[in-house]
């Protein structure tokens, strides 16, 4: 993806060799016996024992395997899926699981020369599954999913890419947006397990190849509006025929490609969206190819900003004015290209308080020469790419990033980053390999002194495994408090990375919901006051990654503390509210307007 002919170089050489329900506020109490420290445990045994993560998909269910419609024909869009989202669709207190869906392109002629045919018979399409979890007496918890698919009235037969998720007429029930290579689709939740697709009468049915979309209240209006990624200018019946250094047929890069404009559409509330690209994204922008969209407020000032990660071209930061403008301060901010200057390859992107000091940084993956990016912000939008002094820029060479996160695994208080990888250049030293793009996942922890450490080997077998990773939704799946993971595969089974160290800490797990209806409230703050420890500054949001959604609840880790924390929830619109004492180790929802007075 960016800077490709320097990037393949280097690859070529490194290659070459049913759960309770939410909790209301409680009184205060809590706390109990003292966990194990984390760090007590920090290898994994040969089978897994005693492993950080562990993948449970198979064993709860989660049986969905990805196509891409591979025949050999190198289709641009063969590489840029699978996306997934974790949602609570039907409202039972448990995060549920969407899967994309691609198909075979072109005009057929290749489907008898498919190399990955799919995985059940008729035409692929994107999967629902419902979260049956089940906690035991003893607090035992047990992981079953079941497809709901055909009951939930999706029809999602398209080429898909990505997820986005958002209650966006304010009923409680969470709806959900999918970008596909053509128009996107929008399904509106009924709240009965059923969805309608709404996408054409909403106006955000954009026919464009949409990849990352992100909901936020840009106008704190109270309504969410929708941003949308938009990558290049693609025909099938115009592929182009592209090879790699070696002289091997292979994918094409996307600057053989014109990019395509991204779109910002504004909720006008009854279920019906306006496009407001050309007179809210002042003065336009170098758009696109556009991977990853994060939104965040980057500046402090109260109005939610637009963070896109381009494939070889300037990222932009679309800063909001409060005046329902925004102007692209990107190539200002520091956080648009390398420490070099040059525009990578990005694809992943997350932002939060990596360094515990109240404001929004960011994390960009990109290519094997390049390594990840990490701006860490000044607090006034202004950031430096500490990458290499960080050890994450060092620690990614020779990965290709996708999916990301910022997440606090082990509950120290302190943001550690996950990266999901997959070549976007087959790997010629394994001729045999039908699909030759696999590649390790990374898992790195915040050393707490601006540096990471790679732990990679002591997270779980499933972090051995060489597959073509791209998205990842994170959020609490079992509702233990910590931080899961689930993972789509191009043409493999998607992973259930479930978390085994984080909940040995004390946290809190919050579910921020609006006045007037228990939707989720995207953009508001948490702010954790701790005694004399560092204060926590968490958001609640559903995007980032990599073209999937993520639970829009917040779980925080507390580290060494066992003193009930001060919970302040800073609202869109500037309302502060204040909980005293909050429950450790269980989840609460706070109801905006419920708070004390800070």
């Amino acid at each position: 993806m960016a800077t490709w002919a320097r990037i393949l170089l280097t690859a070529a050489v490194l290659t070459g060799c049913g759960t309770p329900p939410i909790a209301p506020v409680s009184d205060g109490s809590g706390g109990g016996e003292r966990p194990a420290d984390p760090d007590q445990s920090t290898q994994a045994g040969p089978a897994g024992a005693g492993a950080w993560f562990t993948d449970q998909a198979e064993a709860a269910g989660l049986r969905f395997v990805h196509f891409n419609g591979m025949s050999g024909e190198y289709y641009f869009p063969e590489m840029i899926p699978a996306g997934v989202g974790l949602f609570d669709y039907d409202n039972d207190g448990d995060l549920d699981a969407y899967f994309v869906q691609g198909r075979m392109l072109g005009d057929g002629k290749t489907l008898d020369a498919a190399l990955f045919p799919p995985p059940t018979p008729g035409t692929p399409t994107g999967r629902l599954y419902r979260n049956d979890l089940r906690v035991g007496g003893d607090g035992e918890r047990t992981l079953s999913f079941t497809e709901v698919t055909a009951q939930s009235g999706i029809d999602a037969g398209a080429y898909g890419m990505g997820i986005a998720t958002g209650d966006i007429d304010n009923d409680g029930w969470v709806d959900l947006y999918l970008t596909n290579y053509g128009p996107n689709q929008l399904l509106r939740n009924n709240g009965d397990g059923t969805f309608t697709d709404v996408s054409s009468q909403s106006g955000t049915d954009d026919p464009a190849w949409g990849v990352s979309a992100a909901f936020l209240d840009y106008d704190r209006d109270g309504w969410l509006d929708l941003y949308v990624g938009n990558y290049v200018q693609y025909d099938t019946n115009a592929n182009q025929q592209c090879t790699g250094l070696t002289g091997v047929r292979d994918y094409c890069t996307p600057e053989v490609y014109a990019p395509q404009p991204d779109r910002l559409f504004r909720n006008e509330g009854q279920g019906r969206f306006i496009d407001v690209t050309g007179t809210a994204l002042v003065g336009g922008a170098p758009f696109g190819p556009a991977l990853g969209v994060s939104t965040a407020d980057f500046t402090n000032d109260g109005w939610t900003d637009i963070y896109v990660a381009n494939d070889g071209r300037e990222n932009l930061l679309w800063v909001n004015g409060g005046d329902g403008t925004f102007e692209n301060m990107g190539p200002l901010s520091g956080s648009s290209v390398s420490v070099s200057g040059e525009p990578e390859g990005s694809m992943g992107v997350d932002a939060g308080d990596v360094d515990n000091d109240g404001d929004e940084d960011l994390l960009v993956t990109h290519l094997p020469a390049e390594g990840s990016n990490l701006y860490v912000n000044n607090g006034r939008g202004l950031f430096e790419d500490l990458s290499v002094s960080s050890g994450i820029g060092l620690l990614s060479l020779r990965h290709t990033g996708f999916g990301t996160a910022f997440l606090d695994f082990d509950n120290d208080g302190w943001l550690d980053v996950i990266a999901l990888n997959g070549a976007i250049e087959a790997v010629r030293s394994r001729p045999d390999d039908p699909f030759p793009y696999g590649e390790r996942n990374l898992l790195f922890r915040n050393l707490r002194d601006g540096r990471f450490s790679d732990v990679t080997d002591q997270a779980g077998p499933v972090f051995e495994l060489l597959e073509t990773s791209r998205g990842a939704a994170f959020g609490d799946i079992d509702n233990d408090g910590d931080t899961d993971a689930l993972v789509g595969n191009v043409n493999a089974p998607a992973r259930l990375l479930i978390n085994h160290i984080g909940q040995r800490s004390h946290w809190v797990g919050l579910r921020l919901v609006g006045r007037t209806s228990p939707h989720a409230v995207l953009g508001a703050r948490v702010e954790v006051i701790r005694g004399d420890q560092p204060v926590l500054w968490r958001r609640a949001r559903a995007d980032g990654s990599y073209a999937s959604a993520n639970d829009p609840r917040v779980v925080v880790g507390l580290g060494d503390s066992s003193t009930p924390p001060t919970v302040r929830v800073h609202w869109p619109g500037g309302d502060v509210d204040e909980w005293p004492g909050l429950a450790l180790d269980r989840w609460t929802t706070l109801t905006q307007g419920e708070g004390a007075a800070p």
